[in-house]
């Protein structure tokens, strides 16, 4: 009998997964990682360097908030060019066969039986990560703010965008609305109200899933990527949301 095939998951990064903490970050698009086996889904290797294969930046801030809070964090480790985490499976996005206008011929083909193999070796193991360091910190009495961290390029349609950092949410902005007020209490900041996505219009996997329908106080950060593309950077914005993270969760209790 012929055992068929079954490529191994990818493991995300996991930050302190036993820590007890009132916060978990999540980093949906961590890394530009296109694993060899999908042979660079054709694509010029330069575009690996583009915001369309990952959130430049996020994964610096995400890992130096965890420090700040000594708090657990889930961080992917494969582009979301092979599989966007933070897509339900049923959207077309998922897999883009094209995006940000740029082609993308190893998704272009791609059967559904393709996108089941790619689901089940990056989006469900992700997804249960952070599903079990969530029912964790719930099973110990914690109620923990689920903080999802993304950057965002400083220009779309040829327009600027101002806003150093926007917080995004749907229904439940526990979180959301104190956060606000207080990074808008930062001389520095131009900070957006579901600027420059709205979680009330688009669909967000992750925090719908993990935290909207969970009840938990959760908010999705969009960070200017100009902003954080150096480590020191990175620093100095986190530096500043934590800070003003910090008074928004305290404020929950």
């Amino acid at each position: 009998m012929t055992v068929p095939f079954t490529p191994a998951p990818f493991t995300p990064e996991l930050i302190r997964p036993e820590a007890h903490a009132r916060v978990i970050f999540l980093c949906d698009h961590a890394s530009n990682h296109i694993p060899p086996e999908y042979q660079g889904l054709g694509l010029d290797p330069a575009v690996l360097g583009l915001h369309v294969a990952w959130d430049i930046g996020a994964a610096e801030v995400t890992r130096r908030l965890a420090g700040a809070f000594n708090a657990p964090a889930v961080l992917t480790t494969v582009s979301r060019l092979v599989l966007d985490v933070n897509r339900f499976l049923d959207d077309p996005a998922s897999m883009p066969g094209r995006s940000d206008g740029i082609e993308v011929p190893g998704n272009r083909g791609a059967d559904p039986a393709e996108h089941q193999a790619r689901a089940a070796r990056i989006f469900h193991p992700y997804h249960t990560a952070v599903d079990r360091r969530i029912t964790a910190l719930v099973a110990a009495g914690l109620h923990p703010a689920v903080v999802s961290v993304h950057s965002c390029t400083d220009r779309m349609g040829g327009q600027h965008r101002p806003w150093h950092v926007g917080v995004l949410h749907a229904r439940n902005d526990r979180l959301a609305m104190p956060l606000l007020r207080h990074l808008r209490g930062v001389p520095e900041l131009v900070v957006g109200d579901n600027q420059p996505y709205s979680l009330k219009t688009m669909r967000g996997y992750t925090t719908d899933i993990h935290a909207e329908r969970r009840g938990l106080p959760y908010v999705a950060l969009e960070i200017r990527q100009d902003l954080i593309v150096t480590p020191a950077g990175a620093a100095v914005m986190a530096g500043l949301i934590a800070a003003a993270l910090s008074a928004a969760i305290a404020g929950l209790d």
